[in-house]
């Protein structure tokens, strides 16, 4: 088992979302969004992921979103930052940023649109290994990537010191269920399929890398605390309270739902930046009637009452 395991939570990992207002990073936004999520129990947190916008960061706000989760985190939960593109020289660059900036692990995407081989792939995540000493936690996302990890390319994976986890995006529990054990002991497996949570821990899973938990930390994480202590039944029962958020949530872009959600909740601006753009108002209006009812919400409104 790889010395980095320890650094590793078990449970609900939050992929942040980047709050913008006026064109610009909202960093007092931000404050608030990690503040509230260590509030409500959550297990990690990644920046400059999949929900972070991160294309559209640039260099200065990716430093400054780095930084500002490192120091408000602080010992408290760990941070993980994407660092993941297309090209092993500046995915290099980004996660020595990242080690750089206090960083616990870089979070690496399969290099995406190139399409690569299984051999460049491996090479690939070889070569950052080689050059930043850092816990690095690969994921695996083909609909995004073109791209599917195959199981002997995992295996291989898993042979770099200091590769400790995958977080497979696929949905397909039946893969992680036929993962030999001993790669199980040896990398920690995320879910990173919301709908998938649930079966892919009861099968050993580590926990799951969540973008509705934005809007939703206390219940996602209630979940995973319940799926790490047995309580099946509570935490299928806190799935179908989270199924119809999860559902408006994938009716239109992700990243663009979720920050409409978390406006409503938290109060922080819905603003994306092209390509990505604000979800229809049917959206919208779907999203907060799935808001309505969650705890979170109730929780704003007992503030501000």
């Amino acid at each position: 088992m790889s010395p980095f395991h320890s650094l590793l939570p078990r449970g609900a990992v939050c992929d942040l979302v980047t709050p913008f207002r006026g064109g610009e990073l909202d960093r007092v936004g931000l404050l608030t969004l990690i503040e509230w999520q260590i509030r409500s129990g959550i297990s990690g947190l990644v920046v400059c992921g999949e929900a972070g916008e991160a294309p559209t960061l640039t260099m200065d706000e990716r430093c400054s979103v780095i930084q500002t989760a490192v120091e408000v985190a602080e010992r408290t939960v760990p941070v993980f930052v994407g660092c993941g593109t297309n090209s092993t020289e500046s995915t290099i660059a980004l996660t020595e940023q990242a080690r750089a900036l206090g960083a616990h692990a870089a979070l690496l995407t399969v290099p995406y649109y190139s399409k690569p081989s299984q051999e460049g792939i491996f090479r690939h995540f070889e070569a950052v290994a080689a050059a930043v000493d850092i816990p690095l936690i690969i994921c695996n996302a083909p609909a995004r990537t073109a791209v599917d990890l195959t199981p002997r390319t995992v295996e291989r994976l898993a042979t770099i010191g200091s590769v400790v986890a995958l977080v497979d995006c696929t949905g397909d529990v039946s893969r992680f269920a036929q993962t030999a054990p001993e790669l199980r002991t040896r990398l920690l497996h995320y879910c990173g399929h919301e709908a998938a949570a649930c079966p892919f821990s009861l099968c050993g899973g580590g926990g799951a890398f969540s973008i509705a938990a934005n809007v939703t930390p206390r219940l996602t994480s209630a979940l995973h605390n319940a799926l790490r202590t047995g309580n099946v039944d509570v935490a299928y029962a806190l799935q179908e309270r989270l199924t119809p958020l999860l559902t408006a949530l994938e009716a239109e872009n992700v990243v663009a739902c979720t920050k409409d959600a978390l406006s409503f909740v938290l109060g922080l601006s819905p603003e994306v930046r092209l390509p990505l753009t604000p979800p229809s108002l049917e959206v919208q209006k779907h999203l907060r009637r799935a808001v309505s009812t969650l705890p979170e919400r109730a929780e704003l409104m007992s503030r501000t009452a």
